[in-house]
């Protein structure tokens, strides 16, 4: 029901303003070295998708050259009906917010926010109005007259923020705006990033390497790897039903746990036990895996395999017990009040319509599953 209503919610706000972004087959070379490999997105008009994945994956890559900052090797970006592909930034349409911030230090904050304003020419009385509406709209208004230098990390990303927002731009760029914050401040501006985008209702692109800001930002994820899109959907959809190994580990906090074997007599051996499988083919490398939060440790010989207990570490509204399997380190959520010590035998149950089995060589989901022997 709550995801209905929020995506009704997040319809009503968008702007008869706000366009559709097309990269279409984008690619970027640097000599013999492909960043980018035919990245094909539609981001609908109003949404909020991020480009997730780790550092070198090309998502940074893709984003400046959809912002023109970079030339585009081979491709298309068409804003609305524009084909934006061979247009300068600054006719684009388009505001950036970078990591850095980028304000200039010798302009008040109502001078950098007003900026943009001031070189197209709008008049001061009408750009001095723009400058509080947006200066309200990240609640600096009260900021106005200070310098950068007095101004904290937070407030600095709202400057940027509000100097993007003034210009009502067709599209929100923005590269890692908040990985210079620390994790408090950092999770306050996630949702004041969310909740300003969802009243603006102005196309965003975000990029970010950290999984946590694109599940609570993003209408829609797109996963990168080695300049190749790996999968692209809701957090929701990417979590729970992963295309594939890639995918599987880099989606959740802690990561999925992964245990591998070969497919023999229907079954993996794990330590002294076996888990059977289905549908696999015999000989078969196999990497299953299973989050954290599906998983219990129970005591020794009631779970699915026996696990030593590594470390335990409760973290207020929840224990994290990890154990260590051969070579494997598995991680398993456990209540608050969740006891055990360390180097105890203990075993690991699992509910097998909660698991997931890849092939070990190439990363692929297979359609195999867990049963119960």
């Amino acid at each position: 029901m709550s995801t209905d209503m929020s995506s009704a919610s997040e319809t009503d706000t968008l702007t008869s303003d706000a366009k559709r972004l097309s990269i279409r087959k984008m690619n970027k070379h640097y000599g013999d070295f492909h960043a980018v490999k035919d990245l094909d997105i539609e981001v609908e008009p109003g949404e909020f998708l991020v480009l997730l994945g780790p550092s070198g994956c090309g998502k940074s890559t893709a984003l400046r050259m959809i912002a023109g900052l970079e030339e585009i090797t081979s491709g298309e970006v068409i804003m609305g009906e524009r084909d934006v592909t061979h247009v300068l930034p600054k006719y684009r349409d388009i505001a950036m917010v970078f990591q850095s911030y980028a304000l200039y230090p010798h302009k008040t904050v109502a001078e950098n926010i007003g900026f943009p304003l001031k070189v197209t020419g709008v008049p001061l009385e009408q750009r001095n109005q723009a400058v509080l509406d947006a200066a309200a709209q990240v609640q600096m208004e009260t900021l106005l007259e200070r310098y950068p230098r007095e101004l904290s990390g937070g407030q600095r990303q709202r400057v940027a923020l509000a100097r993007a927002i003034i210009r009502r731009p067709s599209a929100f760029l923005m590269d890692e705006p908040l990985s210079n914050l620390d994790a408090k401040l950092r999770g306050f501006m996630r949702a004041e990033l969310k909740h300003m985008q969802h009243e603006l209702g102005v196309t965003t692109i975000y990029v970010t390497h950290d999984q946590i800001e694109a599940m609570t930002l993003a209408h829609r994820v797109a996963i990168m790897k080695d300049g190749e899109l790996q999968q692209l959907g809701t957090p929701a959809e990417v979590y729970t039903n992963p295309t594939n190994l890639f995918v599987a580990g880099f989606m959740g906090s802690p990561p999925m746990n992964f245990i591998e074997g070969t497919l023999s007599q229907g079954s993996i051996q794990v330590g002294n036990d076996k888990i059977f499988l289905q549908g696999a083919q015999e000989g078969t490398a196999v990497t299953m895996g299973f989050r954290p939060e599906d998983a219990d440790v129970v005591e020794a010989g009631e779970g699915r395999f026996d696990a030593m207990v590594y470390t335990a570490e409760m973290t207020g509204d929840l224990t994290l017990v990890t154990v260590k399997h051969g070579q494997s380190i598995l991680t398993i959520k456990m209540p608050k009040d969740f006891v055990v010590d360390y180097d105890q035998k203990v075993g690991i149950q699992f509910d097998s319509g909660l698991s997931y089995l890849f092939s070990t060589s190439d990363g692929s989901r297979l359609k195999a599953i867990v049963v119960d022997s």
